[in-house]
């Protein structure tokens, strides 16, 4: 019976020194402060297109249930600003590669092939080229 009431005062006692310590108490510190929120560290850059090391460095802080939303939802915006941008880019060039191929279909002579490879020459092929 001494030890359960022993122990029942020592529980009553880290009980009241864990509230006064987050509440505040005997020497006018008030309450526990404030701590800043924890932000992205490694935001992707404003001045140039985001690269793939960037993505790969990229890393969300933790909150309470995960990683923030706002963090997340802007980077994601971002970068799908940024893909939807280059998807635009490469759909002009496109553009303007099957244009041009036109324009010279049309003034390439009957004897010379319309036919350009875009492939690789082999190794034995750039020596004698």
């Amino acid at each position: 019976m001494v030890m359960f009431l022993f122990l029942v005062v020592a529980l009553a006692v880290v009980v009241a020194a864990v509230t006064l310590a987050v509440v505040g108490g005997g020497e006018g510190r008030g309450p526990l402060p404030e701590v800043a929120p924890e932000r992205l560290q490694d935001p992707l850059p404003p001045d140039r297109p985001v690269g793939r090391a960037d993505v790969d460095a990229l890393r969300f802080p933790l909150a309470a249930r995960g990683y923030r939303m706002s963090d997340v939802d802007d980077a994601l915006s971002r970068l799908g600003a940024e893909l939807a941008e280059r998807d635009a880019r490469i759909a002009d060039l496109e553009s303007a590669l099957a244009g041009a191929r036109a324009a010279a279909a049309h003034h390439v002579p009957h004897h010379v092939s319309q036919h350009v490879s875009m492939d690789k020459p082999a190794r034995g092929q750039e020596e004698q080229q």
